[in-house]
């Protein structure tokens, strides 16, 4: 995993593929708040945008996860949340078989759980050994609206 926000740093894009380059120039660049709901195309099929609309849940309702052919860049634009994380491991209990055309596989827990709060205007970058869970309420009893884009990312082209 991987955090930042966007415009911080000039240097923020050294070293990084040309994939994940191109996907946080198209964070920096959109206005969000204008934008429809749904997917977005940035490279075709290869790359896009899934933006949302939605309010936080507590942590209880929201199940970890994790994706197998994507690279998730989760960039909040408006609102917060806590996103949960943990590597991989073998002490995860998976709660469904990976379903292969979503490209996503639910887990019971996250085996330690760690948090990252992502404000307006930050991102974390979500591999293959990440296991997350997104959308989860700063405080459970005080749900957020938050603007929220997801950007996937072909695992193959971050390898370019």
């Amino acid at each position: 995993m991987m955090t930042g926000i966007i415009g911080l740093s000039k240097d923020e894009q050294q070293g990084y593929s040309s994939a994940l380059t191109k996907a946080l120039a198209f964070l920096r660049t959109q206005d969000f708040r204008n934008m429809p709901e749904g997917k977005h195309p940035i490279e075709g099929e290869r790359i896009f945008a899934l933006l949302s609309r939605y309010t936080t849940r507590p942590q209880a309702e929201c199940s970890p996860e994790a994706h197998r052919r994507f690279v998730d860049i989760q960039y909040v634009v408006e609102g917060e949340e806590f996103l949960g994380w943990c590597p991989m491991s073998p002490d995860l209990l998976e709660a469904a078989p990976y379903d292969e055309e979503a490209d996503v596989i639910f887990y019971r827990a996250l085996i330690p759980e760690s948090s990252i709060l992502l404000k307006a205007g930050s991102y974390a970058v979500l591999y293959p050994e990440d296991v997350h869970r997104p959308g989860v309420s700063v405080l459970d009893e005080y749900p957020a609206e938050v603007t929220k884009v997801v950007v996937k990312i072909d695992l193959e082209l971050m390898k370019q």
